[in-house]
Parts: structure tokens; C-alpha cells; sequence
């Protein structure tokens, strides 16, 4: 369990607050929706298409199968078969959708707790 961060900033998305850690990650997974989902997407450089709402989805629904994250190399994974129509791997699709990384702009949009630590595969 992460530690609460030392900035706690406060977002109002839809008439609702929303917490965010001092790197822009929810504070709280539990406040995620779609709508807090395309605001941390514009705050991050993320013009939202059904590919990007593809690997959320798959990344929220990992997390509520599994109780934690998936790893990046789930979603590439996930990705190799849509990929392949492209004549590109699952990662290669990945960082075309988020070229920032899976972290700094895929598990802040899908809602994900900041990672102590993260392979990306």
C-alpha cells in the first residue's frame, strides 16, 4: 500500500472532487469514471480514440479481476493481435497510443495508483 503523497491536489471533474498525487496520478482508484478518465487524458497530451478507451477498459477490468495492475506487458500482450493488422507488435501499439509510456500516460488515465516500481516489458 502506497503512503499518502506529500501534495494532495483537488480536481473538480463533473461536480465531483477528485484527488490527485503530486505526479498527477489518482489518489483514490475508487473516484476513476470515464469522465475523470478524459480529463487526466487532456491534462496528459491524450486526444482520447476507441484504441485508447480498448487499453483502459482492458486495464480496468485486469485491476477488477485481479486486485492490482496490469503490467505493461499484459497490455502488449492484449495489443499483439490488433498490432499485427498494422504489421507492428503489441508494444510497438502501445507507445503509438501513449508515447509518453504506459505509466506517465496509461495507468494515470485508466486510474492506476502511482507504481513503486514498474517493468515496461
Amino acid at each position: 500500500m502506497r503512503t499518502r503523497p506529500d501534495v494532495i491536489e483537488t480536481i473538480e471533474v463533473a461536480g465531483h472532487e477528485i484527488h490527485l498525487d503530486e505526479h498527477g496520478f489518482l489518489f483514490d482508484p475508487q473516484e476513476w469514471n470515464e469522465a475523470v478518465a478524459l480529463e487526466i487524458a487532456r491534462r496528459v497530451g491524450i486526444e482520447m480514440t476507441e484504441d485508447h478507451w480498448d487499453v483502459v477498459r482492458f486495464m480496468r477490468t485486469f485491476l477488477a479481476e485481479h486486485g492490482v495492475a496490469a503490467d505493461a506487458r499484459f497490455v502488449m500482450r492484449y495489443l499483439d493481435a490488433r498490432a499485427s493488422e498494422f504489421d507492428m507488435r503489441g508494444k510497438d501499439l502501445l507507445f503509438r497510443l501513449f508515447p509518453y509510456g504506459y505509466v506517465g500516460q496509461a495507468c494515470k488515465i485508466a486510474g492506476m495508483r502511482q507504481p513503486r516500481a514498474w517493468s515496461t516489458g
